[in-house]
């Protein structure tokens, strides 16, 4: 029987550093080899290889049909990135092929699509994934198939005009229990730009006015949020990534938030361009104020993978900046100092409700750890980037660090 003769069926990717996986993206080329090391002789009628890559949504929801009848609906749907299909072994005319005992090397190589893929992902209603497998056939046999997944990442630069570009915004709101006004709270704040990268921080530019007669406590937010689509329905799972606490503002005064640090978590990059799956990013700054909703500002995040170019050194290739940002690969996960708060503390009152009717999730992610070897979100495929310090040893004035952005 073959499977006394075969000792190990493998496959191996060509990768540029040994301990490191392979990371590809579209128009890439996926090579390799399958590995065959046999105890003795073996015919074969054929070694065949199937490259696959697909987005899919899937889950249930209860439905109630009266007061005794209830119901399960299922939602599901998928989109396919890849299709390659190689053969690496094939009888002629019917013969069979004697293989000798000993290793046999079966190299593969096929290129990706042009088109932009989406990046491998890992959710809770959803996932993207590619893979390689590969089938032996040997007469009077089973098929034996082996498959091992690579990982994908769709380049975002952030080095382009629009995620650049400073986010800013205000907002205001009176704040009453019942019929009785406490008086106005009001914020305003600004951040560098829309595009980051997880290691790097965010200086957060904030003024927050107390106009009430209690005291309030500022804070802000990295929130994610993961949306899953299905024959025209939405499921959404929600979390806190990164947590920045301020100072209790005391009645009828104003704090301002000087470039106040947010550090990003080792979190995966945006997901904009799948039809079915999107993974999103707000900066939340937020006021709580006792007795009533807090009042919350969001200003969007871009999660890039290729870093903001140092002194607007913008000629290098893409390709060297993206190889630098992913040294992530070869570090660890660092420990987080406190968990995040649940996504619920976050809200107000009026998000929670519009959550609620979109289908979004009861419970919330339970932070970034879901799926320890898979995640992207949750852990991240990779290891985490580069730590960078929270505080520039070499500050730069404000409107110094504008002129350099543009330069």
């Amino acid at each position: 029987m073959i499977f006394g003769k075969l000792k190990k069926f493998d496959i191996v990717f060509d990768s540029p550093e040994i301990d490191s996986p392979p990371v590809f993206s579209s128009g890439d080329v996926v090579s390799g080899k399958v590995v065959l090391d046999l105890a003795g002789e073996c015919k074969v009628e054929s070694l065949k290889l199937h490259a696959e890559g697909f987005a899919k949504v899937y889950w249930t929801e209860s439905r109630s049909a009266g007061s005794s009848t209830a119901y399960t609906q299922n939602y599901s749907d998928e989109v396919e990135y890849l299709n390659r299909r190689e053969v690496l072994l094939q009888a002629d005319n019917a013969e069979l092929i004697l293989l000798p005992a000993g290793r046999h090397e079966f190299p593969f190589s096929f290129q990706l699509p042009d088109e932009t893929l989406v990046t491998s992902f890992e959710g809770k209603h959803g996932s993207v994934r590619y893979w390689v497998k590969v089938k032996l056939h040997r007469p009077w046999a089973t098929v034996r198939k082996i498959k091992k997944e690579f990982t994908v990442i769709e380049p975002i630069d952030i080095n382009t005009p629009a995620l650049l570009a400073p986010q800013a915004g205000s907002k205001d709101k009176m704040a009453r229990v019942w019929y009785h006004n406490f008086g106005q709270v009001s914020i305003t704040a600004k951040i560098d730009r829309k595009g980051y990268t997880p290691g790097e921080v965010i200086p957060v530019f904030a003024e927050f006015d107390n106009a009430t007669s209690r005291s309030v406590v500022p804070k802000a937010y990295i929130t994610q949020t993961q949306t899953f689509l299905a024959r025209g329905t939405m499921k959404q799972k929600q979390a806190v990534v990164a947590t920045l606490n301020g100072d209790v503002v005391g009645a009828q005064r104003r704090e301002t938030w000087h470039g106040r640090a947010i550090k990003i978590p080792p979190v995966g990059p945006s997901i904009l361009q799948c039809r079915i799956i999107k993974v999103e990013y707000m900066l939340r700054v937020c006021v709580d104020v006792p007795g009533t909703s807090k009042l919350c500002l969001e200003l969007p995040l871009v999660m890039g993978t290729i870093p903001l170019h140092p002194f607007g050194s913008r000629t290098s290739s893409v390709s060297s900046q993206y190889s630098v940002n992913l040294e992530w690969l070869r570090m660890a996960i660092p420990e987080q100092p406190e968990p995040p708060p649940d996504y619920s503390s976050v809200v107000t009152d009026e998000e929670a409700e519009q959550n609620t009717v979109a289908h979004c999730p009861e419970e919330d992610l339970s932070g970034i750890m879901e799926h320890p070897l898979r995640a992207f979100v949750q852990e991240f495929r990779f290891r985490p980037p580069p730590v960078y310090c929270e505080v520039d040893p070499n500050p730069q004035p404000l409107n110094m660090r504008r002129r350099c952005m543009t330069c």
